[in-house]
């Protein structure tokens, strides 16, 4: 009796893997308890086989309960919020007391409860409950052959128990191997780049210095549509501040490894600089801030890790899917509400960084076609947010302002009035800084006229810049209007009263001190 039960139970086992695409998830060590699972529908389904009977239907409900707790704790490593457990008890004999009411579907009160059906294929009932499982799992039905003797059952145990440990082997092996193609040495030699070129920065001049940025390279929109190009991958190596370098640093000592060892150390390098780049490309095309850091390129990273879920879902959502699903929503929604972040640069790392692993593609799952259409992608991509980005500036108040900042170092006012008239084609909310720029460009070439005009627009868009208040009484004074330079004269020292430069006109223009 032992045999045929054993028989059953492995011979049942092994048709559901082999043709029904269940996986092996456990088989315990006295070869008495096998479980199977497969993912389908966005549903989990488990089969609980054992070979063990039961006399009384309480010591039964308490295995029941015991299952429904085993489930409970496997979860995470399960697909699905819905799961659906098959309890297959293998026996010669029934309980003898009245337990047909257990074979009612059961579940746990609770959200996304776990559910149960039990079967228990004993000699009487046997064949019925294989139906019933067969019918309610949507199994393969198999046609009844002539019965082996118990020799020839034994061999095919035999046979059933190594194709299912090899089958369980091999899933963890599988597992095992996807997260050994390399060592993390270029992660570590990244993190060291990143902090000597902090200290470099720190140590001349200072991480945070707007100018001492730009010198070592950081990411500067006018250097950039002038030429230096470079600039998009030198500023993934510098930091604006200790808290900026030990956040990315923190990102990187725990992003890298992962991506590391399941890409290989030459496919890691390759995403992590395509990302940097289309990171900063896409900065570039929507920001005209001065901008620096790694963060970029650790999005890209984010996206390996979703390019390798996608490939490979089950062990990633065993491992660090939800995690990572969860940090990456969490990093844009922070973005978003938080303006000094380069929101763009993260989503432009996130997609490239995706699209670069496509383009590499993964250790032994490589696909040409799949290559293929990533370069030609990713090509598409950077080609797009480079045309795009210059044809933005042109064509953005903002880099205009930065443009005539930088213009203003060399006094070429000129030019400074050409990107000022060229900003306020679409000024935007930064009307006011543009004409109040043009006007003091006006001043230093003598067209006082222009300037006074320019200034007059500015007072009347915002009363929050006494430096116009100040250049205009100026210009009044010179022109020889007393009254309107002693108006002129009064705003300006009401918002900055503290100032010298203010006070000695104030009480030039007015006659009396302030």
């Amino acid at each position: 009796m032992y045999v045929n039960e054993q028989y059953t139970m492995y011979r049942l086992a092994y048709h559901l893997v082999k043709d029904d695409r269940f996986e092996v998830l456990h088989i315990n060590d006295n070869q008495e308890e096998i479980w199977l699972e497969r993912y389908a529908n966005k549903q989990s389904q488990i089969i609980r086989l054992l070979h063990h009977g039961f006399d009384w239907k309480n010591h039964l409900k308490k295995d029941i309960a015991i299952v429904f707790q085993k489930t409970k704790a496997m979860r995470r490593l399960l697909q699905g919020k819905n799961v659906q457990v098959h309890n297959v008890y293998v026996s010669s004999h029934a309980p003898v007391d009245d337990w047909e009411e257990l074979k009612m579907p059961m579940q746990l009160n609770e959200k996304n409860p776990v559910k149960m059906n039990v079967y228990y294929v004993d000699d009487e009932s046997g064949e019925e409950e294989l139906s019933r499982l067969y019918r309610d799992v949507d199994g393969s039905v198999h046609n009844k052959t002539a019965t082996p003797t118990d020799s020839e059952k034994e061999e095919q145990i035999s046979y059933y128990q190594k194709q299912l440990t090899n089958s369980l082997y091999n899933k963890q092996k599988e597992a095992e191997t996807v997260f050994s193609h390399g060592k993390p040495f270029l992660t570590y030699l990244l993190l060291l780049v990143n902090i000597l070129m902090f200290f470099l920065l720190e140590i001349n001049g200072g991480s945070t210095a707007t100018q001492n940025l730009i010198d070592y390279g950081a990411k500067y929109t006018p250097a950039i549509m002038d030429g230096e190009w470079w600039r998009i991958v030198s500023s993934m190596f510098l930091h604006i501040g200790l808290l900026h370098l030990f956040m990315n640093m923190l990102a990187l000592y725990y992003l890298g490894p992962g991506v590391e060892r399941i890409y290989g150390s030459g496919r890691f390098i390759i995403i992590y600089f395509l990302s940097g780049i289309g990171a900063g490309l896409a900065s570039f095309a929507m920001s005209a801030n001065v901008s620096a850091g790694a963060s970029g390129a650790l999005f890209g990273l984010f996206g390996a890790l979703l390019f390798f879920g996608l490939n490979y879902k089950k062990i990633f959502f065993q491992t660090m899917g939800k995690g990572i699903l969860v940090l990456i929503a969490a990093n844009i929604i922070f973005g978003f509400s938080v303006p000094q972040i380069d929101n763009s640069a993260h989503i432009g790392g996130l997609i490239t960084g995706f699209i670069a692993s496509a383009l590499v593609g993964l250790p032994k799952k490589r696909k040409f076609l799949t290559q293929v259409f990533g370069f030609a992608l990713y090509v598409f991509l950077i080609a797009g947010l480079t045309i795009f980005g210059i044809h933005n500036n042109e064509n953005s108040a903002s880099y205009q302002l930065v443009k005539i900042e930088e213009l203003m170092h060399e006094d070429n006012f000129p030019a400074i009035i050409d990107h000022a008239t060229k900003g306020l084609e679409n000024p935007g909310d930064l009307r006011a800084s543009l004409l109040f720029q043009r006007s003091y460009a006006y001043i230093q070439l003598g067209k006082t006229d222009l300037a006074v005009g320019d200034l007059e627009k500015v007072v009347e868009l915002t009363n929050e810049m006494p430096e116009a208040y100040y250049n205009l009484a100026m210009l009044y004074m010179n022109q020889g209007k007393n009254d309107e330079a002693q108006q002129m004269v009064k705003k300006a020292y009401d918002l900055k009263p503290d100032d010298k430069q203010y006070q000695d006109l104030y009480e030039k223009i007015t006659g009396q001190k302030p």
